[in-house]
C-alpha cells in the first residue's frame, strides 16, 4: 500500500509539474505575442515602425495638429504626442487602413502608428470615449 501512494504522489507532482510549465511557456507566449498597445500598426501593408515620413500629431483637449496638411501616397508613421492633461491616443480609418490606433497615451508621453496610406479621404482622431466628438477629430485626403 505505500508503494502505491508513493506512485500516486510521484504521479501527482509529475502532472503539476508539467502543469505549471505548460502555463509559463503560455505567459511567455502571450507576452512575446506584442498584442495590445504596441502602437505600431501596419493594415495595409509590411511597414515598420519608424519607417516612412514622420508627422507629428499634438492632441490637446480636445483638437488635433498636424505637423503636415499635405500628403501623397506611402508609408508615414505618425507621432501622436499627447500636451493634454488627460489620456489621449490616436486612430485612423481610410482606404486599406481600418481601425489602426495607439495605445492609449498619458499627458506628456508618445505613441507612434506607422501606416500605408493610399490615394483616398482618412480620418485620425482620439478614440478614447466621447474625444472625437468633442473636436478629436481631423479629415486629410491623400492624393
Amino acid at each position: 500500500m505505500a508503494t502505491s501512494t508513493s506512485t500516486a504522489r510521484t504521479r501527482t507532482r509529475t502532472a503539476l509539474g508539467t502543469t505549471a510549465v505548460a502555463f509559463t511557456a503560455a505567459l511567455v507566449l502571450a507576452a512575446c505575442s506584442g498584442g495590445g498597445g504596441s502602437g505600431h500598426a501596419s493594415p495595409s501593408g509590411p511597414a515598420k515602425a519608424g519607417q516612412g515620413t514622420r508627422v507629428t500629431v499634438t492632441e490637446t483637449e480636445y483638437a488635433l495638429k498636424l505637423s503636415r496638411s499635405s500628403f501623397t501616397p506611402g508609408t508615414y508613421t505618425f507621432v501622436s504626442d499627447n500636451h493634454g492633461k488627460i489620456t489621449h491616443a490616436l486612430s485612423i480609418d481610410g482606404p486599406g487602413v481600418e481601425d489602426a490606433k495607439t495605445r492609449n497615451i498619458d499627458s506628456g508621453q508618445q505613441a507612434t502608428l506607422t501606416v500605408t496610406l493610399k490615394k483616398g479621404t482618412y480620418d485620425l482622431y482620439c478614440p478614447v470615449d466621447g474625444h472625437k466628438q468633442l473636436g478629436m477629430d481631423k479629415h486629410i485626403t491623400v492624393g
